[in-house]
């Protein structure tokens, strides 16, 4: 199951870096790539509901079977246009993505559901560890190799691999044994199973105190897309300081990801969560009132580290608060919160940078995120009180 999620990541990330090159060297518009994010992002987001009522009905193993597949047939249909794309233009390729994000919509949330029933109940914290560990890893990777490979043997090439590698993710979910089916009450209308998930996760603090620190933090206190102005304007680092900028996040997510695998943050969870999260808004503010490179980049890395911290917490409480019969809607509320957050964050970054100035508005969000955190402290007590020690079942 690692490895198939590991596979999956490389893949997906080699993949969308070579469609966003190839697209922006057809078009030499920046305005292509924000198409792209969001013909990907309608329909993931717009089906994630639904396809949280199917995880939970059907088998998932067979989910995601059927949505890898999609991924390697578009990977396929990928390679054999890129070498035809300058003559028949760019609606093929936004086509094929619209594709993949139907599939995201219905992966998304049966993922995390069977991984939760493949690691015994007892180990999920941490196996949560791992697995956001594996993904980060492949998240970083995962872009490089695209270049490097988009750079070498071109588009098609670049394809190709990505295609092998959803194979082997594919082979490697086909090796899983079947796990039973979630129990639901058959006959019972989408709508109603939709509104039972939702209503789930909104009387229960753990989980919507938990979504909502994640959906604000990256709203106000994200910076990544502002990070070529800091290197081209605030800290002079040019092209070559945007790649240590864009990286270091990443560098200290998976640095406290890999030490979670071995002490995972169980005991005072609740605490430590909101905790991670203050220490997010405060890194961006450093970050935010920095003039020095290397001040920066630390801050920055921080930043990663505290944000590791509270996504092992929250994904290892989507799996152990939640009982296994509502995990596909409840990790789909989730996907549609980091969903918003992400799509939103870069705009409301942009607005915020063109009224209060870039640095300011980057500072200015780290103590939102402060505030926010404070916030929900107050109103969720049974978040600041959660302990994922506890496994049984809620």
């Amino acid at each position: 199951m690692l490895l198939a999620a590991v596979c999956s990541t490389l893949a997906g990330r080699a993949v969308a870096l070579t469609v966003a090159y190839q697209l922006y060297q057809l078009t030499k518009d920046p305005l292509t790539l924000g198409i792209l994010g969001l013909v990907e992002a309608i329909p993931a987001l717009s089906l994630a509901l639904f396809g949280g009522v199917v995880a939970d009905r059907s088998d998932r193993r067979l989910i995601l079977l059927g949505t890898i597949s999609v991924e390697v047939v578009c990977a396929g249909c990928f390679a054999l246009y890129a070498p035809h794309a300058v003559q028949h233009g760019i609606l093929p390729i936004l086509a094929l993505i619209f594709t993949l994000g139907v599939a995201r919509g219905f992966s998304d949330p049966a993922l995390p559901a069977f991984q939760a029933q493949v690691v015994p109940r007892e180990l999920l914290l941490r196996a949560s560890a791992w697995r956001s560990s594996a993904w980060q890893a492949a998240a970083i990777a995962g872009p490089a190799v695209g270049g490097v490979l988009y750079a070498s043997v071109g588009a098609a090439g670049a394809y190709v691999f990505g295609g092998v590698l959803f194979v082997v993710s594919l082979a490697c979910v086909a090796y899983v044994k079947p796990k039973p089916r979630p129990r639901f009450t058959p006959g019972e209308p989408v709508w109603d199973s939709v509104k039972a998930g939702l209503a789930f996760v909104m009387r229960r603090q753990v989980l919507v105190g938990s979504m909502a620190l994640d959906l604000f933090s990256v709203l106000f206190g994200g910076a990544v897309a502002l990070l070529p102005i800091f290197a081209s304007d605030i800290l002079a680092a040019g092209p070559t300081g945007l790649g240590v900028l864009v990286a270091a996040p990443s560098v200290g997510a998976l640095a406290v990801m890999l030490y979670a695998t071995k002490h995972p943050p169980g005991k005072g969870a609740g605490r430590t969560l909101l905790a991670a999260v203050a220490g997010f808004g405060m890194s961006m503010l450093v970050f935010g009132l920095s003039k020095n490179f290397a001040l920066s980049v630390a801050a920055l890395v921080a930043a990663g580290l505290f944000d590791g911290i509270s996504m092992v917490i929250r994904s290892a409480t989507l799996q152990i608060r939640a009982p296994d019969h509502m995990r596909g809607r409840v990790n789909a509320v989730s996907g549609m919160f980091i969903g918003a957050s992400n799509e939103l964050g870069a705009f409301e970054s942009g607005v915020a940078a063109r009224l209060l100035g870039t640095a300011r508005s980057v500072w200015l969000g780290g103590i939102v995120t402060l505030v926010v955190v404070a916030v929900t402290a107050y109103l969720a007590p049974e978040l600041r009180a959660m302990d994922l020690t506890d496994v049984a079942e809620d």
